[in-house]
């Protein structure tokens, strides 16, 4: 039995959390989770408002990508792992035991640090979800490829190409189509774990542009290294260490102005 998201009125934010004229839509609360006996992260607390884009930083093995793969439950193909406190999506628990986890994933567009299209063509790896669920219907598939291409800024550039093989784009426009795939069925949420790291600096800026237009419509949350990234991109940045949640603020006051000294020292690059 699948379980929509049930819209909740809005609620003042918890205490200490950065101040934002959009609504919480994705909350973390009271938030610990294991990898077998290994904790790996420790009492998170943390809002994350609609249609704004977050940047989970922090150095390698702090807890960032667990955290990320745990708001569409990725983890749960882990063996071994637990959690205790909740993940909400506006207003319901993402653990509730009567939400079908491929309900909840359909809601949240994925993209990885590596783009991974599918063996086939740029056409058929929009639609492959679709298909999966049974829609054939040739204009309907026709228009959500379109779409999708025009969402991630690519159809201009494959719209003549949409029949050969995906592993034909360059690396920037495979990260773009990933990006088309992930919002063929109009998620709420996109998650990206590190989407420019295998990018030139040219592929970098035009995803870096494109995640400023895909905010309009969905809440991005994203990881990255690179911190310059995370301060052109992002709205909020939240720095994580050790699977603590350090600091979290608007972005330009954890760059310019954090009230700790460990993100003081991460974002000056004196550790990290």
């Amino acid at each position: 039995m699948s379980h929509s998201f049930q819209q909740k009125e809005f609620k003042p934010q918890a205490e200490g959390s950065p101040k934002s004229d959009k609504p919480d839509f994705i909350k973390v609360v009271d938030y610990n989770f294991w990898y077998g006996a290994t904790q790996v992260l420790f009492d998170l607390n943390l809002d994350i408002p609609k249609q704004q884009v977050t940047a989970f930083i922090g150095p390698s093995g702090c807890g960032k990508s667990t955290l990320l793969r745990n708001i569409n439950r990725m983890n749960d193909l882990i063996d071994g792992i637990r959690h205790q406190g909740d993940v909400t999506i506006d207003g319901h628990s993402i653990y509730d035991p009567l939400l079908e986890v491929i309900s909840l994933r359909k809601r949240i567009g994925m993209v990885f640090q590596k783009s991974n299209p599918f063996p086939k063509s740029i056409y058929e790896n929009i639609v492959y979800s679709l298909r999966v669920a049974g829609r054939k219907k040739k204009s309907e598939l026709d228009e959500v490829v379109e779409r999708s291409l025009r969402g991630a800024a690519l159809w201009d550039e494959v719209k003549d190409r949409l029949s050969e093989s995906a592993f034909g784009l360059s690396g920037g426009q495979m990260q773009r189509l990933c990006i088309a795939r992930a919002i063929a069925n109009r998620p709420e949420i996109l998650l990206m774990d590190e989407p420019c790291s295998a990018l030139d600096p040219i592929a970098t800026g035009k995803i870096e542009e494109l995640i400023h237009e895909l905010k309009k419509e969905y809440t991005i949350v994203i990881v990255t290294h690179n911190m310059q990234q995370a301060a052109r991109v992002s709205d909020r940045t939240a720095f994580f260490y050790l699977g603590k949640l350090i600091e979290y603020s608007e972005t330009d006051a954890i760059f310019m102005n954090p009230k700790k000294e460990q993100t003081e020292a991460y974002v000056s690059g004196r550790f990290g």
